[in-house]
């Protein structure tokens, strides 16, 4: 060929050179123990139940191989080096990096393949508290809305209709005058984003989120990251059988906003 690019579709013709160049081999990730001070709200031989912090990813990525949640279970519980893999031992489900709160870890195998199923299958129960723009005028309404990867900006999730099928249904806690409203969220099913995508959808964003609301100017109201917190998680014990379900308190950042709020509310 003359040196050109061409589509997958492009048919070779005859004395035409292909070159194809493969990229190499990715460096294989070593994930260490870390001694990060983490919250475990239960456990036993099975599972781990823990509170995430803020600011904290769940699982290392190529770019960021310390520091996340797997770190800190690498060093706080010894069995779960290997489960489900060597780049997410443990994990069944994710929470955002600057969204805080309850996680079920895998301890095993088997705890590990019943619980994904039960994630998958939507047997979970999931209620988070969100603190959104602006006054929501219903006291409970759902959002039935399909979500998938923004056409253009590919760290972010968008409503399309090709997307894949997602529903929340939303309880109003209370209402910051003009200001804001805290809601419970209880989502359905299980995307990326989904809560986050499903209150812009409304226009009414997460105050601190700075992919999908107007993180700059919510600091007024001492906002320095997205205010989602996973509150509860019910399931069933991947060995027993047994219902179980734990909540993790609301953190202190939470609070200083829901207060400041308050405050200017009147």
């Amino acid at each position: 060929m003359d040196g050109s690019i061409r589509k997958p579709s492009y048919r070779v013709k005859s004395e035409e050179t292909v070159k194809v160049e493969t990229p190499d081999k990715p460096t294989e990730i070593e994930i260490h123990p870390e001694d990060i001070p983490i919250e475990i709200i239960y456990q036993d031989r099975d599972i781990a139940v823990v509170n995430k912090p803020p600011g904290m990813m769940a699982h290392p990525v190529p770019s960021k191989t310390s520091g996340t949640l797997v770190n800190a279970l690498l060093n706080a519980l010894s069995d779960i080096q290997g489960v489900g893999g060597k780049l997410r031992p443990g994990i069944v489900h994710r929470l955002d990096k600057d969204t805080s709160g309850v996680m079920v870890v895998a301890k095993n195998d088997l705890a590990h393949q019943r619980l994904s199923k039960q994630f998958k299958d939507r047997k979970t129960r999931k209620v988070y508290i969100a603190i959104a723009r602006g006054v929501i005028a219903k006291d409970e309404f759902d959002v039935d809305a399909p979500i998938g990867r923004h056409p253009v900006i590919r760290i972010k999730m968008t409503i399309r209709m090709d997307g894949r099928e997602s529903f929340t249904h939303f309880k109003v806690l209370k209402r910051f005058g003009k200001i804001a409203t805290l809601v419970l969220a209880f989502p359905k099913s299980g995307r990326t984003h989904q809560i986050r995508v499903h209150l812009k959808h409304i226009g009414h964003p997460i105050i601190g989120d700075d992919l999908y609301g107007k993180a700059g100017l919510d600091r007024i109201y001492g906002a320095e990251r997205q205010m989602l917190h996973a509150l509860k998680l019910g399931f069933f014990h991947p060995r027993t059988g047994r219902w179980m379900e734990f909540t993790a308190p609301i953190p202190e950042d939470f609070k200083k906003v829901i207060v400041n709020l308050y405050n200017l509310s009147g």
